[in-house]
């Protein structure tokens, strides 16, 4: 199954510049770490965003999970760095009950394919 309405799909800037790109963060540091290792970064966080996107759309969902507001999708799957690397990432994206577009909700390695 591949994520509802994937082609709607939003990142939001500040998850990616704030979170995924900041090693500072408490929570996604270690998963800068991993972006920032392979050619994403802060400056070009444009890049990275372009990227969760095609990964949402591309891959398959693997877990759905109701929540009281909407449903969470899990995608597993590859996604492309700008160093040519093909990595393994799981996402997370978030679906209002009344249903439109996916909200970015994170994402971090998985173990190599």
């Amino acid at each position: 199954m591949k994520l509802p309405n994937a082609e709607t799909a939003t990142v939001p800037e500040r998850k990616v510049t704030h979170y995924l790109l900041n090693p500072a963060h408490p929570a996604g540091g270690s998963k800068a770490g991993f972006f920032l290792r392979f050619g994403f970064n802060v400056v070009e966080w444009q890049k990275l965003t372009e990227a969760l996107l095609r990964h949402a759309r591309e891959n398959e969902v693997v877990e759905t999970e109701p929540t009281p507001h909407g449903r969470r999708y899990v995608v597993e799957g590859r996604l492309l760095a700008p160093d040519g690397t093909s990595l393994n990432v799981r996402s997370a994206w978030y679906i209002d009950v009344a249903g439109g577009a996916p909200r970015f909700v994170t994402a971090h390695p998985l173990p190599k394919l």
